[in-house]
């Protein structure tokens, strides 16, 4: 991690050393309640770009909804913020982490504690170090959707989401593939999940169990506009063993081809569709295709 030089805390430019919460009244140090988002910046030909800014700033805003978190700032000014804080990084690469926390309140509900908004980022290299993964399902299952709100950004999923990928790594695996209550794929730790199948991409339903992520909707759009079929439906863990490729998409793996799961080959390692998106999405963020300029926030 390289980090950038400064962390935007309400409203102010901050030294990253200098960044600093109570230990003892941050609610969300201590009940996990606290949202967040993941944006990558890229360098281009014409400056850096942060792509589909808005996108996750509508979704923090979505996710902070059910803390009922009453803050100080817009959408566009976090809009502004995030552009500002990759702006001022030093950095023409990197990943930003804007965070909404509550401090001030000790007890379980978060009602009366004061929301407060910090946006850091960092240079980040490939999130998972390999050309394709190696992937073991889950004994945690992803948290059930009568249970949580799975659709949001929500700190305190990801002891669930981390349970899940620090079993797999300590079995010798990259990632780890979570399963709903009712065994169909929900998603990774961190991203979501597709398989091809005789040249038709299939990704899980979104029925409100799995984070639906920015880079899933991302690629099912450039897989559409490239001409090819995208289904979602349930499936099982079957056709994932059977698929003819299956790969990963999240912010921070961006398009990830997966090599087996649970030992199981996927016959091809990093196929000719796999390869197609990444490549496509790789241009993409790098601001070499035309259509997409639209996810683009530039800034130099």
């Amino acid at each position: 991690m390289i980090p950038g030089k400064y962390i935007w805390m309400d409203g102010v430019l901050t030294p990253w050393e200098e960044a600093k919460v109570h230990v003892m009244l941050t609610h969300s140090l201590h009940y996990g309640s606290a949202v967040f988002e993941g944006v990558r910046f890229y360098e281009t030909e014409n400056g850096s770009v942060l792509f589909r800014n808005g996108d996750h700033v509508d979704r923090i805003f979505y996710s902070s909804s059910f803390m009922e978190m009453q803050l100080k700032f817009s959408k566009k000014d976090i809009v502004k913020a995030q552009v500002l804080t990759a702006k001022e990084s030093g950095l023409k690469n990197g990943y930003i982490r804007p965070i909404f926390y509550i401090t001030g309140k000790v007890g379980v509900p978060p009602i009366g504690g004061e929301a407060h908004v910090a946006i850091g980022c960092w240079g980040w290299d490939k999130y998972l170090a390999a050309d394709s993964v190696r992937v073991k399902t889950s004994k945690w299952r992803r948290i059930p959707q009568n249970a949580d709100i799975c659709d949001a950004k929500i700190c305190g999923h990801y002891f669930n989401a981390a349970l899940a990928s620090m079993d797999a790594q300590k079995n010798g695996y990259h990632e780890a593939l979570m399963l709903d209550q009712n065994d169909f794929i929900a998603e990774g730790p961190g991203e979501n999940l597709f398989i091809i199948k005789d040249g038709k991409i299939y990704t899980p339903k979104n029925e409100g169990n799995f984070l639906p992520g920015i880079t899933r909707h991302s690629v099912i759009i450039i897989a559409k506009d490239l001409g090819y079929e995208v289904v979602e439906k349930n499936f099982k863990l079957d056709e994932v063993y059977n698929a003819d490729e299956a790969f990963f998409t999240g912010t921070a793996a961006e398009v990830q081809p997966i090599e087996s799961v649970d030992d199981k080959l996927i016959k091809n390692r990093i196929g000719q569709i796999t390869s197609k998106l990444r490549e496509v999405y790789l241009d993409t963020v790098h601001g070499k295709v035309e259509k997409y300029q639209k996810w683009l926030t530039y800034f130099n």
